[in-house]
Formats: structure tokens, sequence, C-alpha cells
């Protein structure tokens, strides 16, 4: 999709996600939104033995209504860096290029970001840098309405609904190619294919 694209800020983001920024010419990462539970903003999957596993990053709300996304702080009682980063052990250990990459996505989750987006921007950028992908990130600087523009993919990439994006397959630690998992974090792709990845977006 070449142009601009927005997106919301995402957690670990799904394959969707970064191929949808690996076609355009920017991407405008949306900034003065409200936070919207029950999204790719503090979640992603990965797939563990048993099938596709949810990884949450909890967060202190304030309220329950239009709590803005810039101020969603994380929420570190609970050890979920301890649980997302055991999960990704077990459901990635033999994956070929788990051991290059792991170390890398272990020291950010535990930096301790205050806030949800310096976490996942902080993650996205790494992201980046392995798969040596070069379009400029940029803020919203202003809230516009959702639009059903195809450039406007903030509230379209989400876990609830199945968009139009068919990916490519690879292969997958727990699942042959023949019965794909799709839908999952970039972090599955990168730990099964490394330096191939880009050829998958």
């Amino acid at each position: 999709m070449p142009g601009k694209v927005f997106l919301s800020t995402a957690y670990l983001p799904p394959v969707e996600y970064i191929s949808r920024i690996r076609n355009a010419d920017e991407a405008y990462i949306e900034h003065e939104e409200n936070y919207l539970k029950q999204s790719y903003r503090n979640r992603c999957y990965i797939l563990s033995a048993s099938g596709p596993q949810s990884l949450s990053v909890p967060v202190y709300l304030g309220s329950f209504h239009k709590t803005p996304l810039k101020d969603i702080r994380i929420d570190y009682s609970k050890r979920w860096q301890q649980v997302h980063l055991r999960a990704m052990t077990s459901s990635y250990s033999a994956a070929p290029y788990f051991l290059y990459y792991y170390e890398t996505i272990e020291k950010i989750l535990l930096r301790n970001h205050d806030f949800l987006l310096d976490l996942n921007m902080y993650l996205l950028e790494k992201i980046f840098s392995i798969m040596k992908i070069e379009v400029k990130l940029s803020f919203t600087t202003e809230y516009m309405a959702a639009s059903d523009l195809p450039n406007d993919l903030r509230y379209s990439i989400n876990p609830k609904k199945r968009s139009d994006y068919v990916p490519k397959r690879y292969l997958q630690v727990f699942s042959p190619v023949e019965n794909f998992v799709q839908d999952l974090s970039i972090i599955d792709l990168i730990f099964n294919m490394g330096p191939e990845s880009d050829c998958y977006l």
C-alpha cells in the first residue's frame, strides 16, 4: 500500500501490521486516541504447543472510559514480563533463530518502561532494525475519526475480527505449513525465519 498508512500502537504486533508498514512510504502511529481494551495495543499472540496463546501487558487505566492512550501506564505489580518471556522460551526455543533474537526482545521487556506507548515503540523500532525496514515512522498530532479509507488501519487490524490480509505461509514450530496459523505476533515469523522474514511480508 504505497503512500501513508495509519495504525494504532501495538505490542509485538501481528505480521499483517508489519507487512502493511513495510509496503508503505510512511507510517503514522495513532498518538491522540483514547485507549481501547482487548486490542493489539497491549497484547499479542504467539504459537504454543496447544495453539495460539495470548500475552497481555497489564495496564493502569485510571478510569474505564476515555483514558488517553499516551497516558496509559504499565502495571508492574503483575509479573507479566517473566510470564511473557517464559512463554516465548517454551514456544520458540526450538525455532531456528530463537537464540539470535530472544535476548534483544528480553532486554527491552525488562527495561521497565513507564508507558505502554514507549514500550511498543522501542519494540517496533527494534523489529524494524532486525528486518531492515526503513519506512519513516511518525506519531499523529491530532485525532481524526475512523474512516473506511484503505490506508486507515487503526481499527481494522483487530484480534476480534479477520481482515482481508492473506499471509504468505512459512514453517512454524508447532504447525506444518498446511496447518499454518495466522494473526500471530511478528516474533513468530522472526524466530522461525530469521533473515528471510522480510520475504514473507
